[in-house]
């Protein structure tokens, strides 16, 4: 439980990606350390659920937050208002899941690890202006990250050539009169959320179901958030021969998820 709520609170600073960088590993070294690893398939899976819905509080929480944010020009309160009953939702299921793992008495080595102060404050103050930029208190240029810059320019000629192509137009106009939500949710299944987000963002100015949408829509298949491709990997670097049954119960959890926050948030934007 500890694992999973920490990478969901640090999902919302750290982004998902780099979240599951960072306690996956983690998590390895505490249930390898305190012979649990048959636990792990299913702790990965919710540190992977916790990450992506996690993440959907902030606006540098998730990359397509980052992006909508900005595209639409989204206040930051606003932006709080309409993603804050996705995520309490998603974090009292979560929270709900983390009871399925049995509850036995662990036995963890004490070791001591120097804090190295002047790094922390380097750290720090490089995260501080790092969400600054986000929250358009810094000049966004002083901090350019061109390598993700290079990433969002293909992004942006993928969607901006399919939105050009009549025949999408024309789908994507049908599917969208049913609601931007559910179609965001679903198309996020296929190509990912974050092409998702630019792509549909060419064809609706709703973006609060646009942006609800995409964030929920990054559970359900392995594709549905990039950020799952590095849990996948994870896991089958420590774990070797199980890959059929991690992907049977990520597929159950994940959709598992999905249809409840779909639902629910459906009910509740009626």
């Amino acid at each position: 439980t500890a694992l999973v709520v920490v990478t969901l609170i640090d999902s919302m600073l750290l982004t998902n990606d780099t979240a599951l960088l960072t306690f996956l590993p983690l998590s390895w070294f505490v249930l390898e350390g305190t012979g649990q690893t048959k636990h792990t398939a299913l702790t990965f899976i919710l540190q992977n659920c916790a990450a992506n819905l996690g993440g959907m509080l902030t606006p540098f929480g998730n990359p397509q937050n980052l992006y909508l944010f900005n595209h639409y020009t989204i206040p930051n309160g606003e932006f709080l208002t309409i993603m804050l009953p996705p995520f309490l939702l998603s974090t009292a299921l979560i929270l709900a899941c983390c009871l399925l793992i049995p509850r036995e008495t662990l036995t963890v080595p004490a070791q001591e690890t120097p804090v190295d102060k002047r790094r922390c404050i380097v750290y720090g103050v490089l995260f501080c202006t790092a969400a600054a930029m986000v929250l358009r208190g810094i000049p966004y240029w002083l901090g350019v990250d061109w390598g993700l810059l290079v990433t969002f320019a293909a992004f942006f000629t993928f969607s901006g050539n399919m939105a050009r192509m009549e025949p999408v137009r024309t789908l994507f106009r049908q599917l969208l009169a049913h609601g931007t939500m559910p179609v965001a949710a679903l198309t996020s299944q296929v190509i990912s959320n974050v092409p998702a987000a630019i792509l549909l963002s060419q064809f609706t100015d709703d973006y609060p179901a646009l942006l609800v949408g995409v964030n929920i829509g990054g559970v359900g298949t392995l594709v549905a958030s990039l950020a799952s491709l590095i849990t996948f990997r994870e896991y089958t670097k420590h774990v070797k021969g199980q890959t059929g049954r991690f992907l049977a119960l990520f597929s159950a959890v994940s959709f598992g998820f999905l249809a409840v926050l779909l639902a629910a948030m459906t009910f509740l934007t009626q």
